[in-house]
């Protein structure tokens, strides 16, 4: 469905917002940027308002040791590749959730987490930050938890890759709220 007239500049924001994945160009991110991003993502809905995140910022700076470290946990004939990969953002943001024991809980600390996650992505696209939100299996490795001083009660909840790019990703349609909408029959 193409914008409507009326549509407002938060549903045009959503609408717009890709996963920038590569391209980046070589304008720097900053930790600054990064932080005025987040003083607004964490007001995202939290259950009981546990706020159950903390941020480790890896800048231009950091990001080659950084992504060296990281790709030393993969086989050796993985790590080159890795490490590469790593490499192509110009920063990446860690996002650690508190992990409580009962899932009802864990349930609501993710959700609010990816309700976060989301803010920071909306509010970066519309500073012209490209953001991707990766899961890759490095972030499951104990071993980068403890490069990473990620406690026991605590998951890497993402690698958030950062870039400026020039090139707009490609649109990819969606499938209509309505095709997936029903109403309960009681």
């Amino acid at each position: 469905m193409e914008q409507t007239k009326n549509q407002t500049e938060l549903a045009k924001i959503i609408r717009e917002r890709r996963a920038v994945k590569k391209g980046y160009n070589n304008k720097a991110v900053t930790e600054e940027t990064v932080k005025e991003l987040l003083d607004d993502a964490i007001w995202a809905p939290t259950h009981g308002m546990r706020e159950p995140w903390r941020f480790i910022f890896v800048g231009p700076d950091q990001l080659g040791s950084f992504a060296k470290k990281v790709a030393a946990t993969y086989p050796e004939e993985r790590q080159q590749n890795r490490e590469d990969y790593l490499n192509e953002p110009n920063a990446i943001l860690v996002v650690i959730m508190e992990e409580p024991e009962t899932q009802k809980t864990w349930d609501e600390n993710f959700g609010a987490t990816a309700a976060m996650i989301q803010n920071f992505w909306l509010l970066a696209w519309e500073k012209q930050l490209g953001v991707v939100w990766k899961t890759n299996p490095h972030i499951y490795d104990p071993n980068v938890k403890e490069i990473l001083n990620v406690g026991e009660n605590e998951k890497i909840a993402a690698f958030v890759h950062l870039g400026y790019f020039d090139d707009m990703p490609i649109k990819k349609p969606r499938i209509q709220a309505t095709e997936k909408f029903s109403r309960f029959e009681g």
